[in-house]
This record gives structure tokens, C-alpha cells and sequence, in this order.
């Protein structure tokens, strides 16, 4: 990547991003958060220099800067990417952590974290602008849509499908060619073995709708 990152976000996912960032010799230009008590304080020698909506940072995204949003809230995670598609007509990029596996086999779009040790498997196709944790699987021939949560540790199985907007919870498996309806919930160490409707959050081994 040659022009320097801007993140989105300085807590929790932000300095996961950071920390991918860092570790591929990426040159991160500053941090946005608009939690002013934020504001000019610094994580690993980076500073934040001010609000998501400084339009002082904001115009140089997509000359001299790249973007990245490391925000947890989907909804506010999406405000942001649609003001960046909007604004400075540009989409986040990726941050990949330099121990994740990912296939070349594999599709990926834009704005996705995959954090540690997550592995992507052949023919798998991501959406954009999810959220992949630490050491979570995706198998071949799965696919999963836009503004997924993908737990630490979660599997999802060989040919499943991941709709648009879907949590999926810490350690929970996907068992292979089920999937699971936009907005749904699937809650930590669930084991889904049949569809999931859109927006029903289900638990359990095997998972009950709730």
C-alpha cells in the first residue's frame, strides 16, 4: 500500500487495526474518533488527531491518504463508509493480519478486518466491510455478505452462507451448507445445523431460536 492510512475508531477494533497496519509496514497518517476526550492523545506513537467529520483530515482521504473503519457499531460503521463513498468517493481498504491465511482462491472486498490467525478458505467469498476476529474459519465455498460479524474462533463451514448484516457469536460453528438470514444472531458456542431466519437470534447446541 503505498499512501498511509487513516483509521476510523480508536478503541478496541481501531488499535487491532493499528496493530495489523504496523505489522505490514504500513504508515498509518493518524487516527479520527469523536470521543474528544480522545483527541490528541496518542496509541503506539499515533495520534488522534480529531473527530470522524474534520474536514481538515477528511480531504485528504483518497488524494494522499487511504481510509480504514475500525468501528464495532454496524450502524455507525456503515454511516461512516457511506460518508466516505459519498464524500471523498472512495472505498476503505482491507487490514489483514500478516499471520492470517487467506486462499488465493479465496474473493475478498473492501473495508474487512481479518484479524490473527483467521484462515479464508478456497473459493470463499467475503463481503465488505466485516469484521473477521482472531483465529475464525471460513471454509470453502462459503460465502458471507457485507457488515458480517464473525466472532474469535467461529467456524463457518464448507458452503455455507452468511447474509448481510449477520453476528455471528464467539466460537460458534456454522455447520457446513446452512445459512444464516440477513441481520441474524448466532450466540457464542452455538452449534447452527439448520437455516437461520433473517433478524431471530438463536443459542444452544444444537441452536434454538430465542
Amino acid at each position: 500500500m503505498e499512501n498511509p492510512v487513516i483509521i476510523f475508531g480508536a478503541k478496541g477494533i481501531g488499535q487491532v487495526a493499528l496493530d495489523i497496519f504496523g505489522r505490514n509496514g504500513v504508515v498509518i497518517y493518524g487516527i479520527l474518533d469523536d470521543d474528544a476526550s480522545l483527541h490528541k492523545s496518542e496509541f503506539n506513537d499515533i495520534i488522534v488527531l480529531g473527530s470522524t467529520d474534520d474536514d481538515g483530515y477528511l480531504k485528504l482521504i483518497g488524494k494522499k491518504c487511504e481510509a480504514f473503519v475500525a468501528i464495532e457499531d454496524r450502524v455507525v460503521r456503515k454511516n461512516l463508509v457511506e460518508m466516505l463513498n459519498q464524500r471523498r468517493h472512495i472505498m476503505p481498504v482491507n487490514a489483514i493480519h500478516e499471520s492470517a491465511l487467506v486462499s488465493k482462491m479465496s474473493l475478498l472486498g473492501h473495508g474487512n478486518l481479518v484479524a490473527a490467525r483467521a484462515v479464508l478458505g478456497a473459493m470463499a467469498a467475503i463481503g465488505n466491510h466485516c469484521l473477521i476476529q482472531t483465529a475464525a474459519v471460513i471454509e470453502h465455498n462459503a460465502v458471507v455478505g457485507d457488515y458480517v460479524s464473525l466472532g474469535a474462533g467461529c467456524l463457518i463451514g464448507a458452503g455455507a452462507t452468511i447474509e448481510d448484516d449477520a453476528f455471528i457469536g464467539s466460537g460458534a460453528i456454522v455447520v457446513a451448507g446452512v445459512r444464516v438470514g440477513k441481520g441474524a444472531s448466532v450466540g457464542a458456542g452455538a452449534v447452527v445445523v439448520a437455516d437461520v431466519p433473517a433478524k431471530s437470534r438463536v443459542f444452544g447446541n444444537p441452536a434454538a431460536k430465542v
